[in-house]
């Protein structure tokens, strides 16, 4: 079911069970050879498949492009708004839903820079609704250790218009991703204990721009390895494991 093409009495009538799908996003460089919606288009996709495996099972809302990417702005292209905002306006919206009864209400991310204030975003719509129940997840987190076997690039070969977003840009909209930009391998070390790619998370964050990790490049991680059947293997792993967040979510609390 998708919110904005249902009626209002349409919507009345769906179980409050049912859990509810936001994803948020981003509209930001990524490098040279992928567009800027990467993460929009990712975000979209996974919950359409999701939505096509489980039509009646989840309720998908409008999604948050535009989200917290101050990190890229060298760049042109990237689009940006601050943490306050976001949580104000994500918080809002899903009040709404809160609001009207629906018991289970999950956020996609599919952007790096939105995982902090996502977890923010969580504790304060849970905090409100004492009787509703929130998640927050990554799509990199949500099928977990399983995105191992798929890795061919190793440590820091993973982490922005890399091996994993390339591949499942060439699945999502081939006609974008511009191969000959590819380009080698792209990661500036810092401190070992906060060195960190999507699989591998750091001892300890350090505040560093995409200018700085990326050595100017805009992209981290190696794009070289990407491809369709990567892409199709990541995607089908994702909406598995958010087949199960809605399966599960649809037991009484």
């Amino acid at each position: 079911m998708i919110w904005e093409e249902m009626t209002f009495d349409a919507i009345d009538a769906v179980d409050r069970n049912v859990p509810v799908f936001l994803n948020i996003s981003a509209i930001e460089q990524h490098g040279k050879h992928l567009p800027v919606n990467t993460d929009a288009a990712t975000g979209a996709y996974l919950l359409d498949r999701l939505h096509r495996l489980m039509p009646s099972d989840v309720l998908i809302l409008p999604q948050v492009k535009v989200c917290c990417s101050s990190h890229h702005l060298d760049f042109n292209g990237t689009l940006s708004v601050s943490h306050t905002t976001l949580l104000a306006y994500v918080t809002d919206m899903l009040d709404c839903v809160a609001n009207a009864g629906f018991r289970n209400i999950v956020i996609l991310n599919s952007h790096g820079g939105n995982q902090a204030i996502g977890q923010v975003i969580l504790e304060t719509l849970g905090s409100r609704h004492k009787t509703t129940r929130f998640v927050f997840g990554s799509w990199w987190r949500i099928a977990g250790e399983k995105l191992w076997a798929l890795n061919e690039s190793g440590p820091y070969g993973v982490g922005h218009a890399c091996e994993f977003e390339t591949s499942l840009m060439m699945l999502i909209a081939p006609e974008l991703v511009r191969e000959a930009a590819i380009e080698d391998r792209h990661y500036v070390e810092t401190f070992e204990w906060a060195n960190a790619d999507l699989l591998r998370a750091p001892t300890a964050s350090l505040y560093r721009t995409m200018k700085q990790i990326s050595g100017g490049i805009g992209a981290i991680g190696d794009a070289r390895a990407a491809s369709v059947e990567k892409g199709e293997a990541i995607a089908a792993l994702v909406t598995e494991g958010l087949a199960k967040i809605a399966s599960d979510l649809r037991t009484p609390a």
